[in-house]
């Protein structure tokens, strides 16, 4: 799991490099903000996986739990 968690900051990364780069190359405005979107939907996605719930405990932690 934490590989994928890893893989995905990095597309994250990625893409916010990529719409930078879009952007100031002149591209197309669309792609750009799409790509923005997308890093943070991302971002979020990788919160809600690891910020830790009242009890203490991030859904990470039972995903790793579960599998052992």
């Amino acid at each position: 799991m934490d590989i994928v968690l890893s893989l995905v900051m990095l597309a994250t990364l990625v893409l916010i490099g990529g719409a930078i780069f879009l952007w100031r190359r002149g591209g197309a405005q669309k792609q750009v903000w799409l790509m923005l979107l997308l890093a943070v939907v991302m971002i979020v996605n990788l919160l809600i996986w690891m910020l830790p719930d009242s009890s203490g405990t991030a859904p990470v932690d039972h995903a790793a739990e579960g599998s052992r």
